[in-house]
C-alpha cells in the first residue's frame, strides 16, 4: 500500500474473527493482530461473534463439532482475556479495539445487556445473521428455509430489515455490520432492493442510524466470497452518502488471509462515492 500523507489509511471496523475463537475462522488471533500491524494498519476493531444462547440456535457446523451454548461462552471468556491481553501487548504498535458482534434471536434482548456487563466490551457491532431464529447467511439451505418461513423472499427481506431497525433502537450499536447482508444468496437482489416495500424500510433504519450517529461497516468480505459489490450495494451507499453518514471499511476478516482483503477496492469506491477516509472511529461504550 502506497503510505504517502494523502493515501487514506487502513482501518477495520469490524474484523479479526479467528480460529482460536470462531469455529468457521482459522489462524490464532495474534498472529491475525500481527498481519495487521505488518499492513501498517492505523487502528481495528476485533468483533468476535456472541456466543450462541440455545442449542437450537447453534448452526449446523457447530453442531457437527458437537459445540454447545455453554462451551461457546467459555470460549468467549477466553476471546475476551485475550483481546485485552493483545490490545496492551501491541498498544505501541496498533490501536486495537475489543469489541463484540450481536446477534439478533429469541432471547438477544436480555442476552446482550448480560454480554456488556460481563465483558464491557469497547463497542458492538449490531449485525442479523438470523431471522426469526433462521440463519441466513449460514448456507443457501438456511436460507430456503428462513424464505419458506416468511413466506417470500421479498417478506424476508421486509422481516429482516424490520428486525435490523428493533436492534437499532435497543442497543444503538455504535457500528452497524454488512447492512444489506440479506442479499446474499438472492442473485436478484439489485432489483429486489428497488422494491417499494423493501427501499422504505432500508430508508427508515439509515434515517435512524443517522439520528444515532452511528458508523455503517462498508464489509468487504461479500468480495472476498465472489460478490461483485460489498455490502454495503451501491445504491444504498449512495443513499447514506446524501444523509452524511459515516462509512469505514470492515475487512471482516476470518484469518490471516483475509485481513485487508479487497481493502483498496473499498476505500477506492467511498473516495468515489465523496464519503470522508479520515475514518472515524466507533464512539466506545461507556460503563
Amino acid at each position: 500500500m502506497n503510505t504517502t500523507s494523502s493515501t487514506p489509511r487502513y482501518v477495520s471496523v469490524h474484523g479479526g474473527h479467528s480460529g482460536q475463537f470462531c469455529d468457521h475462522a482459522t489462524d490464532d488471533l495474534e498472529n491475525i493482530i500481527k498481519r495487521y500491524i505488518e499492513l501498517n494498519f492505523s487502528w481495528i476493531g476485533i468483533t468476535e461473534h456472541a456466543p450462541a444462547i440455545s442449542t437450537a440456535l447453534l448452526d449446523p457446523g457447530q453442531v457437527e463439532l458437537g459445540l454447545s451454548p455453554e462451551l461457546l461462552l467459555k470460549t468467549f471468556t477466553s476471546y475476551m482475556d485475550e483481546c485485552r491481553h493483545l490490545q496492551n501487548k501491541y498498544q505501541s504498535q496498533l490501536k486495537i479495539f475489543a469489541a463484540m458482534e450481536i446477534e439478533t434471536y429469541s432471547g438477544y434482548k436480555q442476552f446482550v445487556p448480560f454480554l456488556l456487563e460481563r465483558y464491557r466490551p469497547d463497542y458492538i457491532v449490531g449485525s442479523i445473521h438470523f431471522v426469526d431464529d433462521i440463519s441466513i447467511d449460514y448456507s443457501q439451505k438456511t436460507y430456503a428455509q428462513a424464505v419458506q418461513q416468511q413466506g417470500s423472499i421479498d417478506k424476508l427481506y421486509c422481516r429482516y430489515f424490520d428486525q435490523q431497525y428493533e436492534m437499532l433502537n435497543l442497543f444503538r450499536p455504535a457500528v452497524v455490520g454488512h447492512f444489506d447482508l440479506i442479499r446474499i444468496f438472492d442473485p436478484g437482489y439489485k432489483s429486489r432492493l428497488q422494491k417499494p416495500a423493501i427501499w422504505q424500510r432500508i430508508k427508515r433504519n439509515l434515517k435512524l442510524i443517522k439520528e444515532f450517529d452511528l458508523i455503517l461497516d462498508l464489509n468487504l468480505r461479500a468480495l472476498v466470497k465472489g460478490a461483485d459489490e460489498p455490502y454495503i450495494s451501491r445504491p444504498i451507499l449512495e443513499l447514506a452518502r446524501g444523509l452524511d453518514i459515516a462509512v469505514v471499511p470492515g475487512d471482516d476478516s476470518h484469518g490471516v488471509k483475509s485481513v485487508a482483503g479487497y481493502m483498496d477496492q473499498g476505500i477506492s469506491l467511498l473516495t468515489e462515492l465523496g464519503f470522508s477516509t479520515q475514518w472515524r472511529q466507533p464512539t466506545l461504550l461507556s460503563y
